[in-house]
């Protein structure tokens, strides 16, 4: 799947859909670096679509930048609450909140 997102990529293809699924396909491939690019691409062409902050957050997570990972999911808490994704919303809070744990001296 991967492999025909890249090609509709490189024929000129560019839109927030196709910038999704490339950001999951990589994330879910254990490429989060890769994930993250396509996923920051998504959200500059589409500001609004939480569920790609929510994956973005998570990229950048696993690419060890957890304060970018905090930005993002901000950024897609307020993108949720402007219309009215209560599940995006709640998802990324709870992801606010394990790192926060995280990062708090126990």
């Amino acid at each position: 799947m991967l492999e025909s997102l890249e090609k509709m990529l490189a024929k000129g293809v560019d839109n927030s859909l196709l910038r999704f699924g490339l950001g999951k396909g990589y994330l879910d491939a254990g490429d989060p670096a890769m994930a993250a690019e396509h996923l920051q691409r998504c959200v500059e062409l589409d500001p609004k679509y939480s569920a790609a902050w929510k994956l973005l957050g998570k990229a950048l997570l696993n690419s060890d930048q957890p304060e970018a990972a905090r930005m993002a999911w901000e950024q897609g808490i307020t993108a949720a609450q402007a219309h009215g994704d209560k599940q995006a919303e709640r998802e990324m809070g709870v992801f606010l909140r394990k790192l926060d744990k995280q990062n708090s001296p126990s």
